[in-house]
């Protein structure tokens, strides 16, 4: 009989061992993979090369000195924050690989900001098996929104239908009678903003897609030319942005660009039009953050001082600001799941939300929704600056109307690190 017991008590001790190791919500965090009493290691993919490598390639640098700028002043809880950066070159097989790497081999926590649609969407059904929490996104895909079915996985982008139908109101009220078109992604990015755009436009006159792997978008300009298009709304990555706005250029070809937040730095779009840069002035687009260029912004005035600091003064742009942005944002989740970290802690702490940053508008988060940023406002090229004009505008992905946001900036704390 004691043989038994002792037997029946190792088998429940092995079983707790194991659900600790997965991240259960009342386990101590010393078993909780990536966490110890003194670091919590987090890892992303990235496209460090290939099609979308062009100021993507900035955003896990900056992420990582935020964290180093975290660091210096104690971590969290004591812990400092190691983040695993893997490059995936946009590549959706790569993606896998390297995620498989930072989940088994590297025991990462979480999975913090992988990027893009077509790669990450690969993932999902991988960190769902393996209990990893997949903590804002760097893509506006639906996708990340199915609390039900990946509860572990939510975005932070505002999502490609929200920023679609704020698009879609500005072509409507502004540019009345044009002959409006669209360019996009052909994936999951495109569909869902053009379902965004049309939700408040109307039904496009003619719609584009395109394929990362064929730098070459002369015949779609051709063809939205050809079908007298007097604007276009382009849901593209910043390379394709360039190319698109490059090659109407070249054939004459003289619409009104409206342009995703996704491909609209004008650092990284002026970077690859290169002596053609003046191109963007007057081009449309969305942001959710401060801009680089508001130098009275206190959130600015803190990313580049950590820029200077521990990001070996790399050339700011919104790029940077976004990283930084998602840093700031995982420190404060990691602050409201308390000391004893754990998998279900934070994915519970993120879930219940009232995390305020540097964002124009609030965080959907909830335990109904995963999904990021709940609006955006828009910009213009003015100068080769981009420049906020109009008000910040919410809404969702479903038949609810865009409608103006009056919420009240907030400012970070003095130390630049989010209290408890």
């Amino acid at each position: 009989m004691k043989r038994t017991t002792a037997v029946f008590l190792a088998v429940l001790l092995f079983a707790a061992a194991c659900d600790s190791g997965s991240g259960g919500g009342n386990t101590s965090s010393a078993s909780v993979p990536g966490v110890t009493d003194t670091e919590v290691v987090v890892g992303t993919h990235m496209p460090l090369t290939g099609p979308a490598a062009a100021g993507y390639s900035k955003i896990a640098p900056a992420t990582k000195a935020y964290f180093d700028f975290v660091n210096a002043g104690g971590g969290i809880n004591g812990r400092k924050i190691t983040y695993k950066i893997k490059d995936d070159g946009y590549n959706p097989a790569t993606t896998q690989q390297v995620v498989r790497e930072l989940v088994l081999q590297d025991k990462v926590f979480a999975i913090l900001n992988g990027l893009g649609t077509p790669t990450h969407s690969g993932v999902l059904d991988f960190l769902k098996t393996n209990r990893v929490p997949d903590l804002f996104v760097a893509s506006g895909s639906r996708s990340w929104n199915q609390p039900d079915k990946y509860p572990g996985t939510f975005g932070f982008n505002p999502d490609y239908t929200v920023e679609g139908k704020v698009l879609g109101t500005y072509v409507k009220e502004n540019l009345a009678g044009k002959k409006a078109c669209f360019l996009g992604q052909g994936d999951d990015f495109g569909k869902d903003s053009l379902a965004g755009i049309e939700k408040t436009l109307g039904p496009i006159a003619d719609k584009q897609t395109y394929v990362t792997s064929n730098p070459n978008v002369g015949p779609q300009m051709g063809a939205l030319k050809a079908a007298g298009c007097q604007v276009v709304l382009l849901a593209t990555i910043p390379g394709f942005t360039a190319l698109s706005i490059g090659t109407a250029a070249k054939i004459g070809f003289k619409p009104q660009f409206v342009v995703s937040n996704v491909g609209a730095d004008p650092a990284t779009v002026s970077k690859a039009l290169g002596p053609a840069a003046a191109l963007l002035e007057g081009v449309v687009a969305a942001n959710y953050l401060p801009l680089t260029t508001d130098d009275a912004s206190p959130w600015i005035q803190l990313f580049k001082k950590v820029n200077a600091q521990y990001n070996g003064g790399a050339e700011f742009d919104n790029n940077i600001v976004y990283g930084m942005a998602v840093a700031y944002l995982f420190v404060q989740s990691l602050q409201a799941a308390g000391k004893d970290l754990t998998r279900d802690g934070i994915i519970a702490a993120v879930q219940k939300n009232g995390f305020q940053g540097p964002g124009l508008v609030p965080l959907r988060f909830s335990d109904k929704d995963h999904s990021g940023y709940g609006g955006t406002q828009l910009t213009k090229i003015e100068g080769g600056k981009a420049v906020f004009f109009g008000q910040a505008y919410s809404t969702d992905d479903g038949d609810s109307p865009v409608q103006p946001y009056t919420g009240q900036a907030v400012t970070p704390p003095q130390n630049g690190i989010p209290a408890a």
